[in-house]
């Protein structure tokens, strides 16, 4: 084989983490590739164009603004990014392992007129830091996106928006979804999804506060387990037992309803607050007051957010992505 045979067949095999998959294309390449790919475990797939239609559900589902940080994970042709900064004047990053799909967006941020807010680069998603991020975009396979899941826990702030095109995150449920048709989808039916995640406060472990307001204060406790966005636990109002019902959590902000009894007698107090660290700030729903009663939450005992690290796949540090030439 000829080298310039070579190259074209090197470039048509590549496997980029790029932003945009083609369910099709790797299955081909898993069967070329397969010794390869069994030996180095690797989720890399070849670049596919995000439609513009997608890309305006993805910025639209996550109510990009101006003072957002995008990163694009897998950037292609760096189209989510640059579209951010020229249609919601926010600033991004792009993160693309092909160095020609890197050279083209930067090329086509400077005819865009967005080069001062937008930066690509060359590199590895796997050792990006992602903290900055207040919108994370990808367009990659679950396994890639479950891989990054334990970092956009731990990194990214409580609130920050994820979204994805296409691939979920395991059973991380997302928020929000949108279906948007593609008339002229290379694969699939003629649609897609947008998944959105709000990356959730830490809100397990113990928590006392007390009631002000009505006369004698009142004391209440709860204590909540916490798996993604998912809430459940117990709770007790002056050390009585009580029922916790519909406890939700969205970004940093949290919902439940207290049910029990006060002085003998049948009381439901509804709660809304916003986490901050061991704080939770607020106002409760109570019988005689219309704009409620503020509370404040202490958090007496801590807890940890399961993001069940038994479905995760092994982590990707050591993986590198190469060409099945």
């Amino acid at each position: 084989m000829r080298k310039s045979d070579e190259r074209r067949h090197a470039s048509k095999l590549r496997l980029a983490l790029g932003s945009r998959q083609l369910i099709v294309a790797c299955a081909l390449i898993v069967s070329a590739c397969a010794p390869v790919a069994r030996a180095q475990q690797t989720a890399d797939v070849p670049y596919v164009p995000t439609p513009m239609s997608v890309v305006e559900a993805m910025l639209d589902i996550a109510k990009v603004r101006a003072d957002d940080f995008l990163i694009d994970m897998g950037s292609g042709d760096g189209r989510i990014v640059i579209a951010a900064a020229k249609t919601r004047g926010a600033r991004g990053l792009g993160i693309e392992l092909d160095g020609g799909l890197v050279n083209d967006a930067r090329r086509e941020a400077a005819r865009q007129g967005v080069s001062e807010k937008v930066e690509f680069r060359e590199e590895n998603l796997f050792i990006t830091d992602i903290a900055r991020a207040s919108v994370l975009t990808t367009y990659l396979f679950p396994r890639v996106n479950i891989e990054l899941r334990p970092r956009i826990f731990a990194e990214m702030k409580p609130g920050s928006r994820v979204v994805s095109h296409e691939f979920d995150f395991g059973n991380w449920k997302p928020d929000a979804k949108t279906t948007v048709k593609v008339p002229n989808k290379p694969y699939g039916p003629p649609q897609s999804e947008v998944f959105l995640w709000i990356v959730p406060a830490n809100a397990a472990g113990s928590w006392r506060w007390q009631l002000d307001g009505l006369g004698a204060a009142v004391a209440y406790e709860i204590s909540l387990e916490q798996t993604f966005q998912t809430l459940r636990g117990t709770a007790r109002i002056d050390g009585k037992p009580a029922r916790l019902e519909n406890p939700r959590l969205r970004g940093t902000r949290i919902y439940f309803t207290i049910a029990g009894e006060i002085d003998g007698a049948p009381a439901r107090r509804e709660f809304s607050g916003i986490i901050g660290g061991d704080a939770i700030r607020g106002k409760a729903r109570v019988p005689h007051a219309e704009s409620g009663v503020e509370w404040r939450a202490t958090r007496t005992a801590p807890g940890k957010i399961d993001i069940d690290a038994a479905t995760a796949f092994a982590p990707h540090a050591a993986l590198n992505q190469r060409e099945c030439s």
